[in-house]
């Protein structure tokens, strides 16, 4: 086991894996930046070290600056987070050529999963369902455009290879608006990820996004952890998000997760990871995989009681997974909402100084957040401050724990979007579950005139 590790990140992650790192008996080194010196992790860290300014681009994102701490600070492995370099494989390349171990799958995962197209292609080779599509980057040839859409059948949306967070895509519905649909996503891909390579899918019109968390070690095993339901959503942000997904028969997800933990043996993954799937009518289309720890990773670790973090930890340090799937058992339910400091209806940042930070507490209650009362919120980054997690028997309960520690959460001085959360933990359609991708997003069209 390592002895000391480097935590590349900020906020309530970088807080969780430091957390991680204790109960292994494992000393962090937190590097940050200027505006995160009073960070409660900074405080709590063995060692920190100041490794640039407030913007990312001259801290976080400098693989320099994160090698070089890593090498005054004697630490022997790197830990990224989620965001930031954590999907990047130039970054994973040089953490490993620099001697250190980088806490995640290798550089060739990397790019082949972050790579939309390759992903694809490694997902059908490996039995996974995928969205009809193309086979591969779309051809310059019009005439060839226009008869892939021909065949996976109108609406179709162009994605660009590269892409993510919900940008680079745009949905098409009818052959004439097809051509320069495909010229601006192209556009757009080369500008947001310096790639202008598209691809097309059929485009599902009421779908439900779930997701498969699993494992897999340096010896050839690979589970599945269950399901996680995110489908509340706001312009692709996911807002809540749930375990187990309501309503789907489970020899369904057995097989869909089985085909993920076969396709993690199949490219030699290794890690933790997610497979995101679009779900519509009985059946799931894979639309990507995220090659590291996900924000929402504590409703699976509350319904299976495997640390996911720790997991990862091991995992780098070449020890094998202690359970095969059949020890994976799924007890209860449990939801997550993530706290950001923004306006509730309008979604405006709102950075600032906590006058007082009241967390929730009870049974079944999680709080991972960094925050404490006099913090400051810097303006600088992802406006996320927090999560609340809940953890109860049934669905139901779930939902009234949750209801109850958010109005029993106090955040003075900044807003927060908890207003939010609260009206959703009541609404009709939410309790029912089911919720599609889109049910948010029109939830929020409908109740405009209230939240003026």
């Amino acid at each position: 086991m390592f002895k000391k590790i480097l935590i590349a990140n900020r906020g309530e992650i970088a807080l969780r894996i430091q957390r991680a790192c204790r109960e292994l008996g494992i000393k962090s080194v937190m590097v940050y930046s200027q505006a995160d010196r009073d960070a409660k992790y900074v405080r709590l860290a063995d060692e920190a070290i100041c490794i640039g300014p407030p913007p990312a681009a001259g801290s976080y994102l400098q693989m320099p600056a994160i090698i070089s701490a890593a090498e005054v600070s004697d630490a022997e492995a790197i830990h990224p987070g989620y965001g930031f370099l954590s999907e990047n494989a130039d970054f994973a390349e040089r953490v490993e050529q620099s001697g250190f171990v980088f806490i995640g799958p290798t550089a060739q995962s990397i790019r082949t999963m972050g790579d939309k197209v390759s992903a694809k292609q490694a997902m059908l080779a490996a039995g996974v369902p995928c969205v009809p599509g193309s086979e591969g980057e779309l051809p310059d040839d019009p005439t060839e455009v226009r008869a892939i859409a021909s065949r996976i059948g109108y609406p179709v949306i162009i994605k660009a290879a590269g892409g993510g967070g919900g940008r680079g895509m745009r949905v098409v519905h009818t052959e004439a608006a097809l051509l320069a649909a495909v010229q601006m996503t192209k556009s757009e891909a080369q500008a947001a990820f310096g790639n202008p390579a598209v691809y097309m899918e059929k485009f599902l019109e009421n779908p439900r996004h779930i997701e498969i968390q699993v494992l897999a070690d340096n010896h050839g095993r690979a589970i599945y952890l269950g399901e996680r339901d995110c489908s509340m959503q706001r312009r692709h942000q996911k807002v809540i998000e749930e375990a187990p997904a309501f309503g789907i028969e489970r020899a369904l997800i057995d097989r869909i997760g089985q085909s993920c933990a076969n396709a993690c043996q199949r490219l030699g993954y290794r890690g933790a990871g997610t497979f995101e799937f679009l779900y519509e009518n009985g059946e799931f289309y894979f639309i990507e995989m995220n090659t590291r720890v996900q924000v929402e990773h504590p409703v699976t670790e509350m319904i299976t009681g495997i640390d996911i973090v720790q997991a990862q930890i091991r995992i780098a340090a070449g020890e094998p997974l202690p359970y095969q799937q059949s020890d994976v058992r799924l007890h209860g339910h449990a939801i997550e909402c993530r706290i950001n400091a923004e306006d509730p209806y309008k979604f405006i940042p709102s950075p600032g100084k906590v006058s007082t930070w009241h967390p929730p507490g009870g049974l079944g209650v999680r709080v991972d957040s960094h925050m404490y009362s006099g913090y400051t919120v810097p303006p600088n980054y992802d406006s996320m401050i927090g999560k609340i997690i809940v953890h109860a028997d049934t669905r139901e309960q779930a939902i009234a724990r949750m209801n109850s520690a958010l109005l029993e959460t106090v955040v003075e001085g900044i807003k927060t979007n908890i207003p939010l959360h609260r009206e959703l933990m009541v609404d009709g359609g939410f309790v029912a579950g089911g919720t599609n991708i889109h049910y948010l997003e029109k939830w929020l069209e409908q109740h405009a005139d209230a939240h003026k």
